[in-house]
């Protein structure tokens, strides 16, 4: 595996770039975020790398900081994302702001990447809000900031969702006893509102 290159710029192209280390030419693909900050051509500079090997090629991509590639490497592992949208995602999202985004599940941030949709959003959300922990040390957000985050964000569904409810006519005490049964704290507003809908109406 190579995780770093250390060696002289000739050639940036977004989203390639060309990076001479020891008289070896890597060709390697970056995000911009990575592209804004590299140095002028003839100039030295390190880049982390993630290398992906498949049956027809080998695939370099490399990153200014090491945030970049932890993210990069998170984003692969979320099904149906591939190496091309996570270097979407890190050219239009910072990311300490992806991380928030995903906390505060904020999916219409999320859709406004190109090539993610409402399903694709809702999986990142679900698939990736297992590492919180860990990505929440590594971008340097406490563990109180992003409990505090992700708990804000749920008290604020459940709210809309009971509003939603009493104003269809149903009783506050009814509506919140059918919402506390079937909240499993991954539900969308508009999930917890169907099925407490179908609760009240047993």
């Amino acid at each position: 595996m190579i995780g770093q290159l250390v060696g002289t710029l000739l050639e940036k192209q977004p989203p390639t770039l060309v990076i001479n280390v020891g008289g070896v030419g890597y060709e390697v693909d970056a995000p911009m975020s990575t592209f804004y900050r590299l140095p002028d051509i003839n100039q030295a500079f390190t880049l982390y790398t993630h290398l992906v090997v498949r049956e027809d090629a080998h695939h370099l991509y490399g990153f200014y900081t090491r945030n970049e590639r932890l993210l990069f490497r998170a984003l692969l592992k979320v099904n149906g994302v591939g190496p091309r949208l996570a270097l979407t995602v890190l050219s239009r999202m910072e990311p300490e702001e992806f991380v928030r985004s995903i906390l505060n599940q904020e999916t219409e941030k999320l859709v406004c990447l190109p090539g993610v949709g409402k399903k694709t959003a809702d999986r990142l959300i679900i698939e990736m809000r297992d590492k919180l922990k860990d990505l929440s040390s590594a971008f340097n957000l406490s563990l109180s900031e992003t409990q505090s985050s992700f708990q804000g964000s749920r008290n604020q569904i459940v709210q809309d969702a009971l509003s939603a409810l009493i104003s269809l006519g149903y009783k506050p005490q009814e509506a919140s006893r059918a919402i506390a049964k079937i909240d499993d704290h991954q539900l969308s507003r508009e999930e917890i509102i169907k099925q407490a809908l179908r609760e009240v109406t047993l």
